[in-house]
């Protein structure tokens, strides 16, 4: 019967009643969403029996995914997926094993190492970016992913830096209804559409995030009628049940985005046919009848169904099929519980590089600076020749940020002297490279970590600028989450080279509660990203420099206090100038005890342990630590064996801060040689206040320091 029904009709020529689609193509398409469907299944079961761990399906989607990747190719093409988009993953090259893998927590799982849950789609042959579990992350990254495309359209020799290249690729972004809440969708949007950038942003509407009905989430209900305001912004509607209208309604939009008339979005109309995940269970919050109405639009009961009026082929073939399709997903599963769980030795690897450790000597060259001439410079100058000097060498690096350009409004530049930052540390750069490689962004911190991230992992090497330390939380979400976790949860198959530039600290007479924030530990406390707080000019021109270079995220905190110290100037080092990660600096021999310091509290020290020595004989050894991560723990044993006595010095508050860490370390590892307390320096529990008594009650002062120094010294 199956043999007859495909002789009679023919499997390989176009039809207009398929939006162009061969039989042979829709067959495939019920094939792979019958796959897609099945691994679901088997996952539930594997559940129940606990033998895995967690189960999300993407049950319901399946057409949206398979109607979607007739148009798009994983060869040059960027995929930001979410945790619904099985079919699509499969239908990209993925295979069963591969999702079953990272299911029962593999070591051979492709996406993770075992490091993800279930359905966290990731696979570097597939330009499919990792996936991970907060939703909305990563619309941003596919904004940023994009324009990695467009800066190499216009950069001469990016194109060949990138992972991969192509004067038509698109970038394609999936989502749920939900996750269309929340900002960074709408921040996204706005860059799309203001940089005219060939994504195509899917909207999988299954009129439910978890319990939340699409109406309780989205005014008026419909996503794309609130988005009809953004110019350039190609909206269309498809029945995501059906894959062949959401075949013919996303290629439109596809060959719209490749024509690069703007960015397109998608919104697919689709069903959840189980509930949200294992851990839910939607019949507490869907009535019966509404069940049973989703359950007669499921896509494979309609993609079957039209197999068989169309006579593409027979319900024999179909069930036999179906049948081969199960087996072999069963196959894949027992294959997929015959591998091992990852070794737990393995358990700290790829949290940062190991080709380029930032650590290693290959940056070590401050013992061999090439002074380029004997006029000291303030850190603003140093940081901004470093810049400069790295920008000449590598293609790769863009500047971005809030203010960073001269003038946005080239027009403007023969008129005006630029602006350069708040603080003038980007100054000349937009007229030196052109304003594709250093330009403003809107003002929304997470908007410039998240398409940095995107840039970053298509092979780009940005340096953005968060204006303000104080204004860094709307990003913190993109930092934590996605900048210092890619590297780890992709099992290395990733990575995010990212230095972000902030300012930071107090001592400003007027800086207030919101020019005034220290909270670096808020990011030490975060694996996967360093930590760099230079304390000098030349510090910085050689710490920029290693973070420019290394493999790994940075946070580089810059003091506003100290930008333009007379203290701290230094001479330009040089193009090749790099300090190491991780190796503190003594700036100040003694014997009787050790400050352990950094940022602008080691000239405050500085002053203090001479006016203690002048006055009291005591000889205070002083470390700049450069870095807080890594922390350099090997400098502060030799100097507390040698002291016997140690205090911390820092300008965040006192109470669970680095003190606190520093003084922990010491304690159990130096606890032998101590002959003292450890004692701590910092500031008050509270924020910085505006008047300049307040603020110098709160900070701590060259007096605290010495008296510390004094309290030590008498034990």
């Amino acid at each position: 019967m199956g043999t007859e029904t495909h002789d009679a009709v023919a499997l390989d020529q176009p039809r207009d009643d398929l939006a162009g689609l061969t039989g042979g193509q829709l067959i495939d398409f019920y094939r792979t969403m019958l796959l897609s469907r099945f691994i679901d299944d088997r996952e539930i079961a594997l559940k129940r029996q606990n033998k895995i761990f967690f189960q999300i399906s993407g049950a319901g989607h399946e057409a949206i995914g398979v109607g979607l990747s007739s148009h798009v190719d994983p060869a040059k093409d960027w995929f930001f997926v979410y945790y619904r988009d099985r079919a699509l993953a499969l239908a990209l090259g993925q295979t069963p094993l591969d999702h079953l893998l990272q299911a029962v927590g593999a070591a051979a799982d492709p996406a993770s190492g075992g490091r993800q849950m279930p359905a966290h789609f990731g696979d570097v042959r597939y330009n499919i970016a990792n996936t991970s579990s907060p939703t909305g992350t990563q619309f941003l990254q596919a904004v940023g992913a994009a324009e990695a495309g467009l800066r190499a359209t216009r950069l001469e020799g990016l194109r060949d830096h990138l992972s991969s290249f192509a004067d038509d690729e698109i970038v394609i972004c999936t989502t749920g209804d939900g996750t269309t809440s929340e900002g960074e969708f709408w921040e996204a949007l706005n860059s799309a559409c203001n940089l005219g950038l060939p994504v195509l942003f899917v909207v999988e509407d299954n009129e439910y995030a978890i319990s939340v009905p699409v109406e309780v989430q989205t005014a008026g209900g419909s996503i794309s009628k609130l988005l009809t305001g953004f110019p350039s912004l190609r909206i269309a509607e498809c029945d995501g049940t059906d894959p062949v209208d959401v075949h013919r309604v996303a290629g439109e939009l596809v060959r719209h985005c490749r024509e690069r008339k703007g960015p397109a979005l998608l919104h697919a109309h689709c069903t959840r046919p189980y509930s949200h995940s294992l851990s839910d269970d939607e019949r507490m919050y869907r009535p019966a009848a509404e069940l049973e109405a989703q359950a007669e639009r499921d896509c494979l009961t309609r993609t079957r169904s039209r197999i068989l009026e169309l006579g593409l082929e027979s319900e024999e073939a179909l069930d036999a099929m179906e049948e081969s399709i199960r087996q072999a997903v069963a196959d894949a599963s027992d294959q997929a519980l015959e591998h091992p769980q990852p070794d737990p030795e393995t358990a700290m690897d790829h949290l940062y590089s190991h080709d380029a450790p930032a650590t290693s000597d290959a940056f070590d060259t401050e013992d061999a600076p090439h002074f380029e001439e004997d006029r000291k410079l303030t850190m603003v100058d140093l940081l901004n020749a470093c810049m400069r000097d790295e920008m000449e060498r590598d293609p790769r690096i863009v500047v971005f940020g809030e203010d960073v350009a001269d003038a946005s409004r080239e027009g403007a530049l023969e008129q005006v002297k630029g602006k350069g930052g708040v603080f003038k540390v980007t100054h000349g750069l937009q007229q030196r490279f052109g304003g594709d490689r250093v330009y403003n962004s809107p003002l929304a911190e997470a908007n410039i970590v998240g398409r940095a991230i995107g840039m970053a992992l298509r092979g780009m090497r940005p340096v953005v600028e968060i204006q303000f330390f104080d204004y860094i939380w709307p990003a913190f979400h993109q930092i934590r989450n996605e900048l210092a976790t890619m590297r780890y949860r992709s099992n290395g198959t990733f990575s995010c080279p990212v230095v972000i530039r902030t300012t930071y600290g107090g001592y400003l007479k007027g800086g207030a509660i919101y020019h005034s924030q220290t909270g670096a530990t808020l990011f030490t406390h975060t694996p996967g990203l360093r930590v760099v707080i230079p304390s000098n000019a030349e510090d910085a021109n050689g710490l920029l420099r290693t973070a420019i270079r290394c493999d790994d995220p940075v946070i580089f905190l810059e003091h506003k206090h100290l930008y333009r110290q007379v203290y701290n100037k230094g001479r330009n080092p040089g193009s090749e100038y790099m300090i190491p990660f991780g190796r503190a600096n003594v700036v100040r021999p003694g014997t009787d005890l050790t400050l352990v310091t950094c940022g602008a509290l080691v000239k405050r020290s500085q002053d203090a342990a001479k006016q203690a020595e002048a006055e009291h004989g005591i000889s205070t050894e002083i470390i700049d630590l450069r870095t807080l991560s890594p922390l350099d723990m090997d400098t502060i044993a030799e100097s507390v064996k040698k002291t016997n006595k140690v205090a911390v010095v820092h300008e965040d508050a006192l109470s669970f801060g680095l003190g606190a860490e520093v003084a922990a370390r010491i304690a159990d590892e130096l606890f032998p040689w101590l002959d003292a307390p450890v004692k701590r320096v910092a500031s008050k529990d509270v924020w910085v206040a505006y008047a300049p008594v307040l603020e110098q009650a709160i900070l701590p002062q060259v007096d605290d320091v010495r008296a510390v120094i004094e309290e030590l010294a008498s034990f």
